[in-house]
């Protein structure tokens, strides 16, 4: 096995749909993400993207000369680089400034936040 086609444990559970996203809006609403609006844009792009990346796939059943094969490779991940940065932008513009002006939200404060921290002459005084 290539350390190309080599799984990591525990890769499948990342890669579901929602994992690492926010909690759903309450009242089972869908939540509109910041890239809604370009959504079709996206779709579309990571269409192509997948057509190249197949064939890339039958440039290396192939045998293709190896340069060509990396040049493809370097058109593949330049266009990944542009929709991830078209993403990380959409989610700044919106998503990160309606959470700015949004009122704060009361949360549970995580276990390690629950403890008072020592003091410094609590921690010097034992010494």
């Amino acid at each position: 096995m290539s350390a190309l086609t080599a799984a990591r444990p525990g890769q499948g559970a990342a890669l579901r749909a929602g994992a690492g996203s926010p909690p759903a809006a309450a009242g089972g609403e869908r939540i509109r993400r910041g890239y809604a609006s370009g959504k079709a844009d996206y779709l579309s792009r990571l269409a192509k993207i997948e057509g190249q990346v197949r064939g890339l796939q039958k440039m290396v059943d192939a045998d293709t000369y190896c340069p060509d094969v990396v040049v493809q490779v370097a058109s593949v991940t330049r266009a990944l680089q542009e929709v991830a940065v078209g993403l990380l932008t959409d989610h700044l513009h919106r998503c990160m400034v309606n959470a700015a002006r949004a009122p704060p939200r009361m949360t549970a404060r995580p276990a390690w936040a629950r403890w008072p921290a020592r003091s410094a002459r609590s921690s010097a005084s034992k010494t």
